[in-house]
């Protein structure tokens, strides 16, 4: 198994703790990981991507120049990593915030009104974690139950609060894959 994953949004979307998440919680599978973050100008509101290569063997080059699945947030996103998915790869996008315009052939392209559905919960930063319940549902990487158990090395002392709202998003995510398959 090795799945090569690219994540991009703006900054303030959760595109970093998205990746990291895969990551470790793929570690705990005992599989080997790596993941490279790229911000753009600004925390908040520049560009940011990662790339996350998940493997059962060990990882020759932790850079993706061609993704099994691609993971895009909003338009400058979409039109600058859609041509990245490899034939037969995914291509999940959120439509609160992409128009699909010259959608790239041979994927399977997942829609997914992330954003609106996050605002709907009442936190529009959970946009990422419906997301990452729609790829790990789709992709069957891992148990959900071992995404629960990675939420606490991200939220952590003050923000273990938002521990049972995320598991939500990651369940609705879930509940999605089911209408789009």
């Amino acid at each position: 198994m090795k799945e090569k994953i690219i994540c991009a949004g703006f900054g303030g979307q959760g595109i970093m703790f998205l990746g990291k998440l895969v990551a470790y919680t793929m570690m705990y599978e005992d599989k080997h990981v790596t993941y490279i973050p790229s911000y753009g100008p600004e925390m908040r509101g520049g560009t940011a991507n990662c790339n996350v290569i998940v493997s059962d063997d060990e990882i020759d080059s932790p850079m993706v120049d061609e993704a099994d699945t691609v993971i895009v947030m909003n338009q400058p996103s979409y039109e600058k990593f859609k041509s990245m998915v490899k034939p037969g790869g995914l291509l999940i996008v959120n439509t609160s915030l992409i128009k699909i315009t010259d959608p790239p052939k041979d994927v399977k392209i997942i829609e997914v009104p992330a954003t609106d559905l996050a605002n709907e919960m009442g936190n529009v930063r959970l946009a990422n974690m419906i997301v990452m319940g729609l790829y790990n549902a789709t992709r069957k990487l891992v148990d959900t139950e071992n995404i629960f158990a990675a939420l606490p090395k991200f939220l952590g002392g003050s923000k273990e609060r938002f521990i049972p709202i995320n598991q939500e998003a990651i369940k609705k995510g879930e509940e999605l894959y089911g209408k789009s398959a």
